[in-house]
C-alpha cells in the first residue's frame, strides 16, 4: 500500500498520461479561529493522452464529501492511501472534489497558529514536498505544472495573501471572501496561502518602466520590531543583481515577503509569496551575523523565483539544481552587489556552508550530488549539506572553471529556453557548454555523480638554502564511510595557492598562483627557486570544493598566528582546517582548543568567532577525552568570562561571548555571574540584558539546578509570547531531575499535541551534555520508540525527534550494539534507516575523536 507515498516511477507514468491545466480552488477558512477541519473544493482540468486510461489524484484529508468526474459521480469510499482513483479517463476531463482537510500545528500543510499575545489565530501554508495535497487535491509532482485560481472565505478583518496580487475582498457579516486571479504556470509545491490579521509594510520595486509591488508581514505582535527597510534594501539589490545577471525580467506579478510563526524551515520560496520563520524579525540584540544570515535566506529565495519557480526540476533528483543555485547566487550577490553590507560573504561561505557540506559528505549516508530519489521518503531526508551547500561549492568552482561571464550566459539561455517548465540538469549543462565551449560531461561525472570528499596537501622540498626545490599538491580520495554506496575518487580542482609572509605579526599574501589540480600528484613548477615563505595555503580564495591540509611549517605558524591573517578569508580556510582535524581525529581536541583560545581573541570576523565557540563546545563535549573533558570546559568557560569582560561594551563580540560563557558556565562564581546578569544585580557595561539573553542566562541556570520551577513561572509572565513559551518549555525540560526529564519525554513520545516548535524547544532541554547520566536511560526507550514514532507521526515531527532523541550524548561501544541491533531487527523504512545510521556515525566519530585526545593526554 502506497500510504502517503509516491514513487518516481508512478510519477513518471502520471506525467507521460497527463497535462494539467488549471485548478480552480475554494477554501472556507471561516472555522479558522475554532480549528479542526476546513472545507477544500477542488476543481482541475486536464487532459489525457490515452482514452480510457486510469490514474489518480493525491489527497490528504479526514473525509471525502464528493468526487465528481467529467459530471459522473465516484464513489468517496474509493479514496484511501492518499489518493483518488480516476478511472476511464476521457481525453479532456473535469474533476471535481469537495473534502474536509485538516489544520495542522506541525508546519505542514495548513498551519494553525494562536498568537498568546493576541488571541488571534494565523494561517500559512507550507508544501514543499508533498503537502499541497492536504489542503486540496492535486497532482502532487513538481512536472505536472498548472495554473492555480484560489477563492477563498476567510473572516472579515483578516489579510488574505497568496501567489497572486490580492484583491478586494466582498460579503457581508462575519467573513468575507477573496478571489485571486490564477498564476502562471507553477508546481503544486509552490503554491501558498496566507491568512489572518497579518500587518504589512509596502513598497515598490522600480526599474525602468518595471514596477513590483513589495510586502513585508508579521503579526502584530512582532511589528515593533520589523525592520522593514532594511529587508526592503536586500530584496532590491537582489532584484536589481539577478536581473541583470540572468538577463530575465522577475517573472510574477508582486513580491511578498511574510514572516510567519512556527515555520520548520529558514524560509520557502513560495512564487511571489515567499514565507519566512519569524525568529528573522529579532526581538532583542543579535550580531551582525544574524543580519548576513538572514539577508542571505532573503536573497536565497528570491534567487528561487527564477530558479525553481520559473524554471522547476522535473523530479526530485535534480533538487540540487535548485537549492545548489540558489545557496551559489545568495553568496554571489552578497558579495558583488553593489553596496552590499556583507562583500565578505564567501567567507561565511566556507566557514558555515562548506562545513556543512564537509560533515554531511562523511556520513554513510553520504551520496552524490544529483542523488538517486526513488520516492518521496527519499526526497524529504535529502534537504542535506550535500544537496545545499556541495552543489553550490561545486558551481563555484564551475564558475572558476568556465569563467563568469560564460557561466551567466548559459544560465540566461537557460532561463529563456525552459520558462514555465521543467528541466533536468542536462539541460542546464548544455546551456552552460554551449556558452563556455567546453565539454562538461567528465566534470559532471566526477563531481555530480559520484560521493564523497577530497583531501589536499602540499608536498615540499627544500635545498640547503631554504629554497623550494620542488612543490607538488597531493590529491587523496579516502575511502567512503562505511555503507555508503559508490567508491571514492579523485576529481579535479580548479585552485589557488597562496603564499604568506610574516610582517609585523601579520600574515600578508604577496604572491598567488591558480592552477588545475588532477590526479594524485600535480607539480608546480612555478614554486621551485622561490624562498619558502612563512604560510602555503592550498585552495586560497577557496575555489574548490575539498579538505585542505597545511604542511608542518605552516601549521606551526597558522598556531601561533591565525588571527594575524589581514584578509578573513584565508583566516576562514584555517580555522575550517582545523576544525577538519578535529573532527577526523588529526588534531587532539586539547590542541584544538589550545589554538581556539591563542586565536580567536584576533578574530574580527563575528561569524567565524561565533561558529569557533559552536565548535569548541562541540568537541568538549563530544570529541575529548572524558577524563580531560572537564578540565577543558573549565578553560573554555574561565576564556569566555575573561573575553566578556574585556569586550568592546556594547560589540557583538560582547554579545557573542556572554551567550557562550551562558552555554559552558560551571563555577559557582560563573553561574552567580549569570544569575545576576538576570536579575539586575550584576551589569557589565554596554551588555544589554534583554529578552532573548535573558532567557539564555535562565536556560543554563535551570540546567544547572539553580532556576526553579518559580523563576521560570516568572519569567514567562514577563515574557508570555510564543518565543517566551517555547523558552519556557526548554527551561524545564532541561532540569537536572528525573522528574523533569521524565515530563519531558512523555510531553514528545508518548503525546503528540506539542506544536512543532515546543516540541523542539522540549527536546533542546532534554539532551543537556552535563546530565550524561540521568540521560543514560533513555537510550533504551529511545530504540523501544522509535519506529512507532516513524509510523504515526508526520515527517517534520518525527524527524526531529528521531534525531534530536538519538542518545548522542552516550558516547560508547554499548550504544553502537544498541543502534546495530535495532537496524538489524527493526526492519526500519529506509528514510528512517538513514536518519538513525546518521546519528549512529556521529557515536563512531566521536569514539575515534576521544582516543585521539587520550592518547595526546598521555603524551
Amino acid at each position: 500500500m502506497p500510504g502517503t507515498n509516491l514513487t518516481r516511477e508512478e510519477a513518471r507514468a502520471r506525467a507521460d498520461l497527463l497535462r494539467v491545466d488549471a485548478y480552480d480552488i475554494e477554501l472556507d477558512l471561516g472555522s479558522a479561529r475554532e480549528g479542526g477541519t476546513f472545507r477544500s473544493t477542488t476543481v482541475v482540468r486536464f487532459t489525457a493522452a490515452t482514452p480510457g486510461a486510469d490514474s489518480f489524484i493525491d489527497l490528504v484529508a479526514p473525509r471525502v464529501e464528493e468526487i465528481t468526474l467529467n459530471g459522473a459521480p465516484l464513489d468517496p469510499a474509493s479514496f484511501a492511501d492518499s489518493r483518488i482513483p480516476l478511472p476511464n479517463l476521457a481525453a479532456e476531463n473535469e474533476l471535481r472534489v469537495v473534502a474536509d482537510c485538516a489544520y495542522t500545528n506541525t508546519g505542514e500543510g495548513l498551519h494553525r497558529f494562536v498568537d498568546p499575545v493576541d488571541g488571534e489565530t494565523y494561517l500559512y501554508t507550507q508544501f514543499e514536498v508533498p503537502d499541497a495535497r492536504r489542503v486540496f487535491a492535486s497532482f502532487e509532482q513538481p512536472d505536472l505544472k498548472a495554473t492555480f485560481a484560489f477563492t477563498v472565505t476567510a473572516p472579515a478583518g483578516w489579510v488574505v495573501v497568496s501567489n497572486a496580487p490580492t484583491p478586494e475582498p466582498v460579503g457581508e457579516g462575519d467573513t468575507r471572501v477573496w478571489k485571486f486571479e490564477p498564476t502562471g504556470r507553477i508546481s503544486t509545491y509552490i503554491t501558498a496561502l496566507i491568512a489572518g490579521p497579518y500587518v504589512g509594510v509596502f513598497d515598490v520595486y522600480e526599474n525602468g518602466e518595471q514596477r513590483v509591488p513589495l510586502g513585508v508581514y508579521c503579526r502584530p505582535s512582532l511589528r515593533e520590531f520589523l525592520d522593514a527597510e532594511a529587508i526592503f534594501k536586500v530584496t532590491r539589490q537582489g532584484f536589481d543583481y539577478f536581473q541583470e545577471k540572468f538577463d530575465y525580467p522577475y517573472p510574477f506579478a508582486k513580491y511578498d515577503q511574510l514572516f510567519v510563526p512556527e515555520f520548520n524551515a529558514g524560509a520557502m520560496e513560495n512564487a511571489g509569496a515567499v514565507t519566512f520563520r519569524d525568529q528573522y524579525v529579532f526581538r532583542s540584540k543579535v550580531t551582525d551575523a544574524a543580519y548576513e544570515a538572514r539577508a542571505a535566506t532573503i536573497l536565497h529565495e528570491l534567487a528561487h523565483m527564477w530558479f525553481g519557480d520559473l524554471v522547476t526540476m522535473e523530479w526530485w533528483n535534480d533538487l540540487w539544481l535548485n537549492e545548489s543555485f540558489a545557496t551559489f547566487a545568495e553568496a554571489v550577490c552578497q558579495a558583488e552587489a553593489p553596496g552590499s553590507r556583507w562583500p565578505h560573504s564567501w567567507t561565511t561561505f566556507a566557514n558555515q556552508m562548506k562545513t556543512w557540506a564537509y560533515r554531511q559528505d562523511q556520513l554513510p549516508s553520504t551520496h552524490p550530488i544529483m542523488a538517486e530519489i526513488n520516492d518521496l521518503e527519499d526526497v524529504q531526508v535529502n534537504f542535506d549539506g550535500i544537496t545545499y551547500a556541495k552543489g553550490a561549492s561545486v558551481l563555484k568552482q564551475l564558475v572558476a572553471y568556465v569563467g563568469q561571464d560564460a557561466f551567466f550566459q548559459g544560465v540566461q539561455a537557460y532561463f529563456k529556453r525552459h520558462a514555465w517548465g521543467n528541466t533536468r540538469l542536462s539541460d542546464l549543462l548544455g546551456a552552460l557548454e554551449e556558452a563556455s565551449g567546453r565539454d562538461l560531461k567528465a566534470w559532471s561525472k566526477a563531481w555530480l555523480e559520484t560521493a564523497g570528499i577530497n583531501v589536499l596537501r602540499p608536498s615540499i622540498t627544500l635545498n640547503t638554502d631554504g629554497e623550494i626545490e620542488s612543490f607538488a599538491v597531493l590529491q587523496e580520495a579516502p575511502a567512503l564511510p562505511a555503507g555508503a554506496k559508490g567508491e571514492a575518487v579523485l576529481r579535479p580542482h580548479r585552485i589557488a595557492v597562496g603564499l604568506y609572509e610574516l610582517a609585523d605579526g601579520a600574515l600578508v599574501r604577496t604572491d598567488r598562483i591558480e592552477l588545475d589540480v588532477d590526479g594524485p600528484r600535480t607539480e608546480v613548477p612555478e614554486l621551485v627557486g622561490r624562498h619558502r615563505p612563512a604560510v602555503v595555503l592550498l585552495n586560497d580564495d577557496d575555489l574548490s570544493y575539498a579538505k585542505i591540509r597545511l604542511d608542518e611549517d605552516s601549521m606551526a605558524v597558522v598556531t601561533e598566528h591565525l588571527g594575524g591573517f589581514t584578509e578573513s578569508l584565508p583566516r576562514a580556510l584555517c580555522w575550517a582546517s582545523a576544525w577538519d582535524m578535529t573532527r577526523d581525529g588529526e588534531l587532539a581536541t586539547r590542541d584544538y582548543l589550545s589554538l581556539a583560545l591563542s586565536g580567536i581573541g584576533r578574530e574580527s570576523d563575528i561569524g567565524v568567532v561565533q561558529s569557533v565557540h559552536r565548535q569548541v563546545k562541540l568537541a568538549l563535549d563530544a570529541y575529548a577525552d572524558p577524563d580531560w573533558r572537564e578540565q577543558g570546559l573549565a578553560r573554555w568557560a574561565a576564556a569566555a568570562e575573561e573575553h566578556l569582560r574585556a569586550a568592546e561594551p556594547g560589540s557583538d563580540h560582547q554579545l557573542a561571548w556572554a551567550r557562550t560563557l551562558s552555554s559552558v558556565a560551571r563555577t559557582d562564581g560563573q553561574l552567580a555571574l549569570l544569575a545576576g546578569l538576570l536579575d539586575g544585580s550584576v551589569e557589565i557595561k554596554g551588555l544589554a540584558v534583554d529578552t532573548e539573553l535573558r532567557w539564555t542566562l535562565l536556560t543554563r541556570l535551570s540546567a544547572t539546578g539553580r532556576a526553579d520551577e518559580a523563576l521560570i513561572a516568572a519569567e514567562l509572565e514577563r515574557d508570555n509570547t510564543a518565543a517566551g513559551q517555547e523558552h519556557a518549555a526548554t527551561c524545564r525540560a532541561a532540569r537536572p531531575t528525573a522528574e523533569a526529564k521524565a515530563e519531558a519525554w512523555a510531553s514528545v513520545v508518548e503525546s503528540d499535541k506539542l506544536t512543532n516548535y515546543v516540541q523542539e524547544a522540549v527536546i533542546a532541554g532534554f539532551q543537556q551534555s552535563d546530565q550524561r547520566e540521568l540521560l543514560a536511560p533513555y537510550a533504551v526507550k529511545y530504540f523501544a520508540a522509535v519506529k512507532g514514532i516513524w509510523e504515526t507521526r508526520s515527517h517534520e515531527i518525527s524527524q526531529q525527534i528521531i534525531g534530536g532523541l538519538y542518545p548522542s550524548l552516550q558516547v560508547s561501544a554499548e550504544t553502537l550494539s544498541a543502534t546495530d541491533a535495532w537496524l538489524t531487527g527493526a526492519e526500519p523504512a529506509p528514510a528512517l534507516r538513514r536518519q538513525v545510521v546518521e546519528a549512529r556515525a556521529g557515536i563512531e566519530r566521536a569514539l575515534k575523536a576521544q582516543a585521539v585526545d587520550r592518547a595526546a593526554g598521555a603524551c
